[in-house]
C-alpha cells in the first residue's frame, strides 16, 4: 500500500510538472543547453524548415532532442547546437565557427533573408526568435537593394536564483555581413576568393538577475514582442456582442412565447377529442401532429452527425475547461495539440453512444453500419486533408511534415483507442436506448405539404440560421485566427468560454424559431432542416477564413495556402457538426414541448 501511494504521488508530480513546467535548478557554471529548432518565412507561420537546412554552424553529428507529440505536430525539430552557455557566466564575442560558403550557399542565404526568414532557438523551454539577416530597400533613382547576414548574436538571459526566467537574442550595434550576388564582396573580417565567401560566426552571452519568480516566467514571455502584438482584452467588443445577443435572444423568446400562448389558447378551445379529430377545420402547426414525428430519410447519416457533433461539443468544452484550470503552459510547446488528440480519442465513446442510441430509438436496423459511419464521418475527411497537406510539406522539405513514427502513433491511437471506444459507446447506446417518446402517433400515409413561400426555403433558413451565430462570434473569431495562423499565445480563455456559451445559446434559439416558422407552414420536414439551418455557420466561418487570408494576413505560397485552406475546411466542418447537433436537440425538445402541451386524449 505504501509503495502504491508513493507511485501515485510520483505520477501526480510528473503530471503537474508536465503542464506547469518544472523549474530546472542550475548551479553557477552549469551548462545550459541551447537547442536550434526551425526557420521559416516570417509571414507564413506554418511553413517551417529545420534550422540546419541553412548553411550555418552545425556539429559534426547532430543530436536531436526527444519531443512530445504536440511538439512534433507543431513542426518542432529541436537539435543540439554549438553554442556553449554556462549558467551566470558572461561571454564576450566567442567564436562559434568559421564557414566558407559557396556561391550556391550564399544565394540560398540571400533568398532566405529576402523572404524574411526568422529562426527559433529554445533554451530551458523558452523560445528565442531572431531574423537570419537584414534587408534594406532605399531610393528610387538610383535604387539600392542591400542584403546582409547576421554573423554575431547577443544572448540576453534573465535568471532568478537557480532557474532561467527569460532569454532573447539581440543584434544591436552589430553590422551585418553583406551578401552580394555572385558570392559577395570583400568586407572587413570576411574573406572572399574563387566564388566563395568566408564568414566567422560569433556570439556573446549576458546574464541579468530578475525579480520574477519561476512560476510567473510565462508573464515575461507574453510581454516580449518579437512578433506583432494583436491580442488584447477587447472588453468593448465583447460587451457589444453580449448586448446584441441578449437582445436577440430576448426578442426571439418573448415573441415566440407570445405566439405560442395565442396558439395554445386557440387550439385548446376546441372540443376535446382524440388525436385524429384535431386536424378538422384548422391549420398551422397543430394540423401536422400526425406527421411531425415521421422519421426522416438517411437516418443513419443524421444520427452520425448528431453523435460526432456531441463528441466535438464535449471536446471543445474539455479543452476550454483545461485551459481555464491553467493546464497549458505557454512554455510547453504543443500542449494543446497533445490534449486535443488525447481528448478526441477518449471522447469517441460519446459519438458512438449518442449516434447508436438515437438510431435505435428511430427504428434503425443497421446499427453496425451506423457505428462505422459515425467513426469515419470526421476521421475520413481529416485523413484526406492531412494526406494532401502533409504531402505538400514533405515535397517542400518543411518540418511540418510528420515523420513516419508519428504517423503510425496517431494511426495506432485511432485504431486501438478511438475506434474501439466508438464501438463500445455504440453498443452501450443501443442496449440502453428506450422508446422515442412521441406525444402523438404517426399516420401511415404522409400528409401533402402545401407550397411554401420563398422565405421558408432551406437556403433562406440556412442563411439566417448561419449568419446570426456567426455574428455572435465574429469578433472573437479574428483573435482565434490570429492565434492559430499567427504568432500569439491565446490566454483569454474566460472570454472564450463566454463566447462559446453565447454561440450555443444563439444557435439553439435561432433553430427553435426557424423550426416554429417551418411547422406553421404545415411543413413537417424539420429533422434535416434543423441541422442545416444552424449548421450552415460553418460555411460563414470558411468564407471568413478566405477574407482573413486575403485581407488580414500576409500569408502566401503553396505550402502555407494548402495548409490554411485545408484545415479551414475541417474547422468549418467541425462547427457545422457541433452546431447542427445543438440545434437539432433544441428543436426536438421544443417540438415535444408544444405537442405535449396540447389537450389531446
Amino acid at each position: 500500500e505504501t509503495v502504491l501511494k508513493r507511485t501515485m504521488g510520483l505520477h501526480c508530480v510528473l503530471i503537474l510538472c508536465f503542464f506547469s513546467g518544472w523549474a530546472v535548478g542550475y548551479k553557477h557554471g552549469d551548462n545550459v543547453t541551447l537547442y536550434v529548432n526551425k526557420v521559416g518565412p516570417y509571414h507564413n507561420p506554418q511553413e517551417t524548415y529545420h534550422y540546419y537546412t541553412l548553411p550555418v554552424c552545425r556539429p559534426e553529428k547532430v543530436h536531436h532532442k526527444s519531443l512530445s507529440l504536440g511538439e512534433v505536430l507543431d513542426g518542432d525539430r529541436m537539435a543540439e547546437s554549438l553554442y556553449y552557455i554556462q549558467f551566470r557566466e558572461n561571454v564576450e564575442k566567442r567564436t562559434l565557427c568559421q564557414l566558407t560558403l559557396s556561391e550556391k550557399q550564399v544565394d540560398q542565404l540571400r533568398e532566405a533573408i529576402e523572404e524574411l526568414y526568422y529562426f527559433e532557438f529554445v533554451l530551458d523551454d523558452i523560445p528565442i526568435w531572431g531574423f537570419v539577416g537584414y534587408i534594406e530597400e532605399s531610393g528610387f533613382l538610383p535604387h539600392s537593394h542591400k542584403v546582409g547576414l547576421w554573423t554575431h548574436l547577443d544572448f540576453n538571459i534573465e535568471y532568478n536564483g537557480d532557474s532561467v526566467i527569460f532569454a532573447n537574442v539581440s543584434v544591436k550595434d552589430v553590422k551585418p555581413v553583406p551578401l552580394e550576388e555572385g558570392a559577395g564582396a570583400a568586407v572587413g573580417g570576411v574573406g572572399v576568393g574563387g566564388g566563395s565567401l568566408t564568414v566567422t560566426h560569433t556570439y556573446s552571452v549576458h546574464w541579468f538577475e530578475s525579480p520574477l519568480a519561476h512560476a510567473r516566467r510565462a508573464e515575461r514571455l507574453r510581454d516580449y514582442s518579437f512578433f506583432p502584438k494583436t491580442l488584447e482584452i477587447h472588453w468593448l467588443s465583447i460587451i457589444n456582442s453580449l448586448v446584441l445577443v441578449v437582445l436577440l435572444l430576448g426578442f426571439v423568446i418573448i415573441i415566440l412565447m407570445r405566439v405560442l400562448k395565442n396558439d395554445f389558447a386557440r387550439y385548446n378551445v376546441e372540443e376535446e377529442g382524440g388525436c385524429d379529430d384535431l386536424d378538422q377545420g384548422d391549420n398551422g402547426w397543430k394540423i401536422i401532429h400526425t406527421d411531425v414525428f415521421r422519421f426522416p430519410p438517411y437516418k443513419s447519416l443524421l444520427c452520425a452527425v448528431l453523435g460526432v457533433g456531441a463528441q466535438f461539443l464535449t471536446l471543445a468544452t474539455g479543452i476550454i475547461v483545461m485551459a481555464l484550470l491553467g493546464m497549458f503552459n505557454v512554455h510547453r510547446h504543443g500542449a494543446i495539440n497533445s490534449a486535443a488528440i488525447v481528448l478526441y480519442a477518449l471522447t469517441s465513446c460519446v459519438s458512438g453512444y449518442v449516434s447508436c442510441s438515437f438510431y435505435t430509438q428511430i427504428n434503425g436496423q443497421r446499427w453496425v453500419w451506423n457505428i462505422i459511419l459515425t467513426s469515419s464521418l470526421f476521421s475520413a475527411p481529416l485523413f484526406l486533408t492531412w494526406s494532401v497537406v502533409n504531402s505538400v510539406h514533405w515535397w517542400s522539405g518543411s518540418t511540418q511534415a510528420l515523420p513516419a513514427t508519428t504517423v503510425f502513433l496517431l494511426l495506432g491511437a485511432w485504431v486501438l483507442v478511438g475506434f474501439p471506444l466508438t464501438v463500445i459507446g455504440g453498443i452501450v447506446g443501443k442496449n440502453r436506448a428506450g422508446s422515442f417518446q412521441a406525444p402523438c402517433r404517426t399516420r401511415n400515409i404522409p400528409r401533402q405539404i402545401p407550397a411554401q413561400p420563398w422565405y421558408k426555403h432551406t437556403a433562406v433558413h440556412m442563411a439566417i440560421g448561419g449568419f446570426l451565430p456567426f455574428s455572435a462570434i465574429s469578433v472573437e473569431l479574428y483573435y482565434i485566427f490570429a492565434t492559430v495562423w499567427g504568432r500569439e499565445h491565446y490566454t483569454l480563455y474566460g472570454i472564450l468560454l463566454c463566447v462559446f456559451a453565447i454561440l450555443l445559446s444563439v444557435g439553439a434559439c435561432i433553430s427553435v424559431a426557424l423550426t416554429y416558422f417551418l411547422l406553421s407552414g404545415e411543413d413537417y420536414r424539420w429533422w434535416w432542416r434543423s441541422v442545416l439551418s444552424t449548421g450552415s455557420t460553418g460555411l460563414f466561418i470558411f468564407v471568413y477564413s478566405v477574407f482573413y487570408y486575403r485581407n488580414r494576413s500576409s500569408m502566401s505560397g503553396a505550402v502555407q495556402s494548402t495548409e490554411f485552406f485545408g484545415y479551414s475546411l475541417l474547422t468549418a466542418l467541425v462547427f457545422s457538426l457541433m452546431l447542427g447537433s445543438v440545434s437539432f436537440w433544441a428543436s426536438l425538445a421544443f417540438i415535444r414541448y408544444i405537442y405535449r402541451s396540447l389537450k389531446m386524449d
